[in-house]
């Protein structure tokens, strides 16, 4: 497909998403992904449309072709990027063919700096990265563990997700460690997320890493990490860290 049947179709699809857009919501959208002057999402526009209604239109669009899903994610609009996600993550998961969804992963990492939010990364990155990189070397998600850019980051912990779904931790235990120093509120975030994930189905192995880290993890960090032990125990990590 040519270059300017995708712009025309990406057109298309944003026109409809405007057609969905809430003045209110978008309001609401803004202040809740911080988008103000040195906040992470600083710059970003929201059309103000609700996840739910963007799900409905990911069942009318998720057939368009990966070159019509790489122009909407390059789009200003956040709801379009996120859409544009939605559709590459079921594309990937719906194809068969090895060669479609390599296609689909490379596109993805080729495209981060569009993959802008926190809300973009979790809802993509484990169903595209992580899955890809299950039965293969991982060794990219630990490169994007050591990039500069905050979503890259954040993409590498989340991608553990799926190895986490399928009992596997030692992944996320590394990208964890590797990130215990990170200066971003949202990675402190998405790391105790993922140890509080790991110890959902492996109390024994979250707590070999609290042991050993806790009194060096940022505090929201261990508090993330920590939110489902008893209350005694949540104390004695958080009243012991000196």
């Amino acid at each position: 497909m040519n270059s300017k049947k995708s712009a025309s179709n990406e057109k298309q699809i944003i026109k409809k998403l405007r057609d969905l857009s809430d003045s209110d919501i978008a309001a609401h959208s803004q202040r809740f992904f911080k988008t103000g002057k040195g906040e992470y999402g600083e710059g970003d526009r929201f059309l103000g449309i609700r996840v739910p209604t963007i799900r409905k239109c990911l069942r009318e669009y998720r057939a368009i072709s990966l070159e019509d899903a790489i122009e909407l994610l390059k789009s200003p609009f956040h709801e379009a990027r996120l859409l544009a996600l939605l559709i590459l993550a079921a594309k990937y998961s719906a194809t068969k063919e090895s060669a479609e969804k390599d296609a689909i992963y490379r596109s993805y990492l080729s495209h981060t700096k569009f993959i802008n939010n926190w809300d973009l990364v979790d809802s993509s990155a484990p169903q595209i990265v992580g899955d890809h990189l299950f039965s293969r070397d991982r060794e990219p998600i630990y490169r994007l563990a050591r990039s500069k850019s905050l979503w890259e980051r954040r993409i590498s912990i989340l991608s553990t997700f799926y190895f986490i779904r399928r009992e596997e931790f030692q992944d996320t235990l590394a990208i964890a460690e590797l990130l215990l120093q990170d200066r971003e509120d949202l990675i402190h975030k998405a790391v105790g997320w993922m140890l509080r994930e790991v110890g959902k189905r492996n109390r024994n192995a979250e707590e070999g890493f609290l042991d050993k880290h806790y009194k060096e993890m940022p505090r929201t960090m261990l508090r993330y990490a920590i939110e489902k032990f008893d209350e005694k125990k949540r104390q004695a990590y958080l009243n012991n860290r000196t």
